[in-house]
C-alpha cells in the first residue's frame, strides 16, 4: 500500500515537471537545492547591477527588512539558497516551480523572502519575514526570454513579478510589480566559499545597508 502510494506521488511529480527546464547558473550548471548562489541583477542603463542585500525599507520601524541592490557593481551581495515549497524528489530547480528563497550568508542569521502582505501598496515590498510553505513566501524562477540573453531569468510570485523601485536610500529596492518596465532580470552565480572574499561579503551585506 505504501509502495503504491509512493509510486503514485513520484509519477505525479514527473508529470508536473514535464516541460519545465532546469534553471542554469552563469556557468551553465543546473541550480540545486542545498547549494548557495548570488542573485545578480542584470546591469542596464538605469540599474547598477549590484548584488542583493538586506536593507531597511522605511525609517520607522526598521523591521521587517526589505531587499535592495548594493550601491556598487563590484559587490556580489549575500548568497541565497533555494528550497522547494512542496515535495520534489530531486534537487534540480526547474522553471515555474514554487521555491522558498533564503539568505544564507552566515550561521548567525537567516532570512526567508516574502511578499509584504500587510501593505496597501500596489507594489508591495519583498521583505525578510517569510515562513517556509506560506503563500507569500512562494516564488518561481521563469526564463526572461531570448532577448535578455542566455541563462537570464526573472522571479515571480502570486500576483506579479519581482521588480524594483527607488528605495529610501536611493538604491533599487525589490517589490512585486505588474509593470514590465520595472522587472528585475537576474543571473545566478554559484557561491564558492573558497574563492569568495569574506571581506567583500561582509562589506556588501552583513552591515545591512547598501552604501
Amino acid at each position: 500500500m505504501k509502495i503504491s502510494f509512493l509510486i503514485t506521488i513520484l509519477l505525479a511529480t514527473v508529470a508536473c515537471t514535464h516541460g519545465q527546464e532546469p534553471v542554469k547558473d552563469t556557468a551553465g550548471n543546473s541550480l540545486e537545492t542545498g547549494q548557495q548562489y548570488f542573485i545578480q541583477p542584470i546591469k542596464t542603463g538605469s540599474k547598477n547591477g549590484g548584488g542583493l542585500v538586506p536593507a531597511a525599507i522605511r525609517l520607522i520601524p526598521l523591521c521587517p527588512l526589505g531587499i535592495n541592490q548594493a550601491a556598487f557593481t563590484f559587490l556580489p551581495g549575500l548568497p541565497v539558497s533555494f528550497e522547494f515549497s512542496d515535495f520534489v524528489p530531486e534537487p534540480i530547480v526547474r522553471t515555474s516551480t514554487d521555491v522558498t528563497i533564503e539568505f544564507k550568508s552566515c550561521k548567525e542569521f537567516s532570512f526567508i523572502w516574502a511578499v509584504e502582505s500587510s501593505s496597501d501598496s500596489n507594489e508591495p515590498a519583498i521583505i525578510l519575514s517569510g515562513t517556509p510553505g506560506s503563500q507569500n513566501s512562494r516564488f518561481k524562477i521563469e526564463k526572461a526570454g531570448e532577448r535578455a540573453g542566455e541563462n537570464t531569468y526573472k522571479l515571480t510570485s502570486l500576483g506579479g513579478t519581482v521588480g524594483n523601485v527607488t528605495g529610501i536610500f536611493l538604491a533599487p529596492q525589490l517589490v512585486l510589480t505588474n509593470d514590465n518596465a520595472k522587472t528585475t532580470f537576474v543571473k545566478f552565480n554559484k557561491y564558492n566559499e573558497s574563492i569568495t572574499s569574506a571581506s567583500r561579503v561582509e562589506k556588501s551585506g552583513l552591515r545591512m545597508f547598501p552604501f
